[in-house]
């Protein structure tokens, strides 16, 4: 046989005795649901996630990491959007 060398597979960085947790996977209801009260509102809070995430079976935590993360997305789209439009307007910042 071989010695497999350890650098070969580095062990995850973090705290001893906490696993990784597991990324969550939304059902496309679930995903269409999130989308229709983000187009309504920016931010859930209190009984409106509590709500939402009944209904949906997910977690309070879930659901509002789901907004942070689509806020994210949303701001980045705006602004690629007023850039383009800038752009062809010819008044875009010259890239570096």
């Amino acid at each position: 046989g071989f010695l497999i060398s350890k650098c070969c597979f580095p062990l995850l960085k973090g705290k001893p005795g906490k696993a990784k947790r597991a990324r969550t996977t939304f059902s496309s209801e679930q995903l269409a649901r999130l989308e229709r009260q983000f187009a309504r509102q920016r931010y859930l809070v209190g009984q409106e996630r509590c709500l939402l995430a009944s209904a949906l079976r997910l977690t309070e935590e879930q659901v509002k990491v789901w907004f942070q993360n689509r806020r994210i997305k949303w701001r980045k789209q705006s602004l690629e959007q007023q850039q383009a439009k800038l752009a062809k307007m010819g008044l875009g910042t010259p890239q570096r």
